[in-house]
């Protein structure tokens, strides 16, 4: 092989490793399901089932949900007025709907530190994310978006130390948490968040990775791989996961989903266009990706090399650095390194 060869696909190595360590959290929650914390039909009770008063509900009897401010759109006040009706006062249960002036102060109040990120969020979305985990680190409960409805009681779920909603075909959802009170999961969660606050351009892509699903994906996986996603007490840190199965269209499942999406704009109909034609756009990706291959291996000939036409060409580019560049020297196709003002 030739040596130029060789050293354009060392340099190609590099980089790849490089990207795929960035990634690489990313890429296991392509392989990661989560199946040995999922909450299972067999260990829940049969529909009918009574109020259950044991001491192992360890969660809060309260649900948590947002809002700007407190007047339900039409469209979400039968999934609203569902969980209230299944999880009245008299059994304990309270009720907080946290409007943005109740977000905010909250985050002034307990919070400070993380104020001014908050403010700032360019989408309110982000805002309606971040605080749903700062209430369930703060208070603990279950927090329930008001798209989502509820079918049966969550009693079951109070025994767990903490859940969230598996999604496919990768990660966790935020739609549906529960946890007890400071929750290390979620306590690490909202001092992380502060560090995930970036632009990614399209607004989609941005509110996923800094406070939406992505970024609560991210953070679960971080907690798994660190060995801290054991303990089922009160004071432990596993993370149980709720799959489609328990969620949502079965007569056993704890919630109904309704339409919702609210934030959404024009870059989602993009991202799910590419979803629907997925096979054009691999087929697309890999000759982009081998045509960058090609022209980066082409400038690598052009200005490295001097392949294609005279070194000091070649080597224009670099005028004023001492570069090495790489000449063939005698019939055996050998390179020997020498200074380009030496030529």
């Amino acid at each position: 092989m030739r040596r130029g060869l060789l050293i354009f696909l060392l340099i190609n190595f590099v980089i790849l490793s490089f990207l795929v360590h960035r990634v690489w959290i990313l890429l296991t929650l392509l392989f990661v399901d989560g199946a040995e914390d999922a909450i299972t039909r067999a260990e829940l009770p049969a529909l009918g089932t009574g109020r259950d008063d044991s001491t192992s509900q360890i969660i809060p009897r309260i649900i948590h949900q947002t809002y700007k401010n407190a007047s339900i759109p039409p469209a979400w006040q039968e999934a609203q007025a569902s969980c209230i009706a299944l999880h009245p006062q008299s059994e304990g249960w309270e009720y907080k709907l946290w409007t943005d002036e109740m977000g905010l102060g909250l985050i002034q109040q307990e919070y400070p530190w993380f104020h001014d990120t908050y403010v700032n969020y360019p989408y309110p979305i982000e805002r309606a994310d971040a605080i749903r985990y700062f209430v369930l680190a703060h208070y603990g409960g279950v927090y329930i978006d008001l798209d989502d409805g509820c079918q049966r009681s969550l009693e079951p779920l109070l025994k767990y130390p903490a859940f969230v909603r598996r999604t496919i075909p990768t990660g966790i959802s935020n739609d549906v948490m529960g946890a007890v009170p400071r929750h290390p999961f979620f306590v690490r969660v909202t001092e992380k968040i502060k560090e995930y606050d970036r632009n990614w351009i399209l607004p989609y892509i941005t509110v996923m990775g800094s406070t939406g699903p992505l970024f609560l994906s991210v953070m679960w996986r971080r907690w798994s791989s660190d060995g801290h996603n054991t303990g089922d007490g009160k004071d432990g840190g596993r993370i149980r996961l709720i799959f489609p199965e328990e969620y949502n269209g079965f007569p056993w499942s704890f919630f109904t989903h309704h339409k919702g999406d609210s934030w959404h704009r024009w870059d989602v109909r993009l991202i799910f266009w590419l979803s629907r034609h997925w096979i054009l756009v691999t087929i697309l990706g890999f000759v982009v990706g081998f045509s960058v291959l090609f022209v980066g291996w082409w400038v690598y000939r052009r200005l490295v090399s001097g392949g294609g036409g005279s070194p000091r060409k070649g080597m224009a580019l670099f005028t004023g650095f001492k570069l090495p560049f790489w000449r063939r020297a005698g019939a055996y196709n050998e390179y020997e390194l020498v200074d380009r003002h030496e030529v």
